[in-house]
């Protein structure tokens, strides 16, 4: 685990304390992940001689990103990421565009709400990504690795995700604090 992934997490926990939000965030990531590539994925592409959808050529830079950040989630998240590239292409392949659309929408709402409802009944708190943009992608990661502790694999996240609070504050962020420390010009 690299240190940057670790401060990342570190500072994501601090976010996703409550079982209850993060049960809701494994069905609120899938479903949102889902949701992103489906309209993608009824888009052919033909990339370096291989055809493909523009899902699977979206997901490609983040993925990267997921596999430098640790590579053992980042090839678990890699093969989740196939499943639900196929599922899209499966859904594609058998429901209209209304049909893709409607699904695309109820995926959207249904993972937006587990988000929110995680955030605000269970943990009492805004979203991690609202201090700090970059938590958008580093749900999926927190998801795999809650994963790979549940079954008894990787000690080192476990020391990292289990540590309790580093402050009482409900608004504490390393990010948020410096956004708040840095001069703002006067409109």
């Amino acid at each position: 685990m690299n240190k940057f992934f670790q401060r990342q997490l570190t500072d994501y926990v601090e976010y996703h304390r409550d079982p209850r939000n993060c049960a809701l965030h494994v069905v609120g990531i899938v479903f949102l992940f889902l949701a992103a590539v489906l309209p993608l994925s009824a888009w052919s592409v033909t990339a370096f001689g291989v055809q493909t959808s523009a899902a699977t050529i979206a997901v490609v830079p983040v993925l990267i990103y997921w596999l430098l950040l640790d590579g053992a989630l980042g090839a678990a998240i890699l093969g989740a990421a196939v499943v639900l590239l196929s599922a899209a292409a499966l859904i594609v392949r058998h429901v209209g565009s209304a049909g893709m659309w409607s699904i695309t929408i109820v995926l959207i709402v249904a993972g937006v709400a587990s988000q929110i409802v995680g955030h605000r009944i269970f943990e009492r708190r805004q979203p991690s990504l609202v201090d700090n943009p970059i938590h958008l992608l580093l749900g999926p990661m927190f998801v795999m690795a809650k994963l790979f502790i549940a079954l008894g694999f990787r000690d080192d996240l476990a020391g990292v995700l289990q540590q309790g609070p580093q402050s009482a504050r409900h608004d504490s962020s390393r990010y948020a604090e410096k956004r708040r420390a840095e001069p703002r010009p006067h409109a």
